[in-house]
């Protein structure tokens, strides 16, 4: 399929809209593009008008950071979590990820993204002020590190683990269930469970096993 010689400019610059997408081809792109030039106009401005909406009224959790309908996402807002456990996360997604397991009843802590000083992220462009802030105000028993197990994300649990170890909390680490350079939204919902459920000390992953 040649998608260099458009008949409509109008067919090309949504095409490159589409093309502009994560993973999203010219070839996909035109796909999805004439795909919607058969629906019926109502069907178009339903799917458009969804998208507006998401951009103009979607919020942060102003506690967890996650994505929100209102300024406190449901998670925090619910009664049967367990509010002195935090799950630390790179991103939304790991939240959708870890939450199909049914395996952890605890909140969480979304960062924003991981330590990574080729891509010029670092400490002060993440959430890690703010889950300081909730770990010193003295009501958290556990933070549980489930960020990639890459370069990034340990260098990213090891910070978080020195700005955090003078408090009088547990802080444990999913277990390596999922494998060395993988990303939690990939890791199938058994692995990943086990993975939250058989957690270990932080301290103890680093240290050989020894805590003492």
């Amino acid at each position: 399929m040649n998608t260099d010689n458009y008949p409509s400019r109008l067919l090309e610059a949504a095409t490159s809209e589409f093309a502009s997408l994560p993973g999203i081809g010219k070839k996909t792109a035109l796909r999805l593009v004439l795909h919607l030039l058969k629906q019926d106009l109502a069907d178009v401005e339903k799917f458009s008008s969804s998208i507006l909406q998401l951009k103009k009224e979607i919020r942060h959790c102003k506690s967890c950071h996650n994505i929100s309908d209102t300024d406190i996402c449901n998670i925090c807002a619910s009664a049967k979590r367990d509010h002195s456990i935090i799950c630390v996360v790179e991103n939304i997604k790991d939240v959708m990820s870890i939450e199909n397991t049914h395996q952890y009843s605890g909140v969480y802590h979304v960062l924003g993204g991981i330590i990574s000083p080729m891509d010029g992220t670092g400490p002060g462009d993440l959430n890690i002020k703010s889950l300081e802030e909730k770990v010193a105000a003295g009501n958290v028993k556990e933070i549980v590190l489930a960020l990639s197990t890459t370069m990034e994300g340990d260098t990213t649990n090891f910070y978080i683990y020195r700005k955090l170890q003078k408090y009088p909390l547990t802080i444990s680490i999913i277990a390596r269930g999922v494998s060395i350079g993988d990303e939690l939204e990939y890791a199938d919902e058994v692995t990943l469970g086990r993975s939250i459920a058989n957690r270990t000390l932080f301290e103890a992953s680093f240290n050989g096993g020894k805590t003492g």
